[in-house]
């Protein structure tokens, strides 16, 4: 079988990630029964982290075991990629010695330059650019709650980031639409939606515009991993991109909430949002783990009949 990347969103069609959604409520299904689905058995997992995580780890390590393979944890700073090894130097070692590599960065380069010397699948655990592993996870948990996103409206409030740029991939390979409001000067980078059709997501300066009819309201922290130096000058610009109560009750009777996690009350978002009736994220973050579980077993072993 071709050795297949998941590095952005768009790298999968429409009909791949249904076929993804499917398995995952299978393997989900099987794992609460606390029946035993070992169909990795004797595959390694290799995590490769240049930034820090909870969930990104927790779920990629515990997702292999559960799987039956097991999974090596590899920091930058404890390897020789944090001693200026070259990525081409590390993808072809590094791959002759596992069976898949998830990778956790902060430039999108890296990645691809990694992908394109392996003879392993590689996925994208997070970049500063996208976050495909992460709307895999959010838009299975809309399927669970409300069934297919297709015609549905998502709003991002929020900073134009890896998540924003991710979400809007999908709508163009899942055809739903996302209403996006930024504050000024944290607006979306044309050349990192390229190929995403303009009639896939319309701009809003005032963000409770963009939550107005949204069947999803969707944000994330001010501050990504990164950009911890522009931290005061964010508090100030993004005051008015809280989501609360009023943004909420804009949005479609029972719209739902989401944030990938980790949420700053009171920031980003109000605690009443967050932890009130329309959020999913603990749906949301369980998820990462089934999702990834059925997107590794797909990248190792293609297309399996579901049981």
């Amino acid at each position: 079988m071709a050795i297949k990347h998941f590095l952005q969103f768009k790298d999968f069609t429409r009909d791949e990630i249904e076929y993804v959604f499917a398995r995952t409520g299978w393997i989900k299904n099987q794992f609460k029964s606390y029946q035993k689905y070992w169909p990795l058995s004797d595959r390694t997992l290799v995590m490769i982290f240049e930034k820090a995580s909870t969930r990104t780890r927790l779920s990629f390590e515990a997702g292999m075991q559960q799987l039956g393979g097991s999974a090596i944890y590899l920091n930058t700073r404890d390897s020789q990629l944090g001693r200026g090894e070259p990525v081409e130097d590390a993808a072809q070692v590094i791959s002759r010695m596992s069976d898949i590599v998830m990778i956790r960065t902060f430039e999108q380069e890296i990645i691809e330059r990694f992908a394109a010397n392996s003879r392993v699948p590689v996925i994208n655990g997070l970049t500063n650019e996208y976050h495909p592993c992460q709307i895999l996870a959010d838009i299975y948990t809309h399927f669970e709650h409300r069934g297919s996103i297709r015609g549905k409206t998502v709003a991002w409030v929020g900073d134009a980031n890896n998540m924003c740029n991710t979400w809007l991939q999908a709508a163009q390979v899942l055809d739903f639409k996302v209403h996006v409001s930024t504050p000024p000067g944290y607006e979306l980078q044309p050349e990192l939606i390229a190929g995403v059709d303009a009639s896939c997501y319309q701009v809003f300066a005032d963000p409770m515009d963009a939550c107005r009819g949204a069947d999803l309201v969707t944000t994330d922290v001010w501050t990504s991993m990164g950009y911890e130096a522009e931290n005061e000058a964010r508090m100030k610009a993004f005051a008015d991109w809280c989501v609360d109560a009023e943004m909420m009750a804009v949005a479609n009777p029972g719209a739902l909430f989401m944030h990938c996690l980790p949420a700053h009350r009171g920031e980003e978002v109000t605690a009443e949002v967050i932890d009130g009736p329309q959020s999913v994220v603990w749906d949301e973050a369980e998820n990462r783990l089934h999702v990834q579980k059925a997107l590794m077993e797909y990248l190792l072993l293609g297309r399996i009949e579901t049981q």
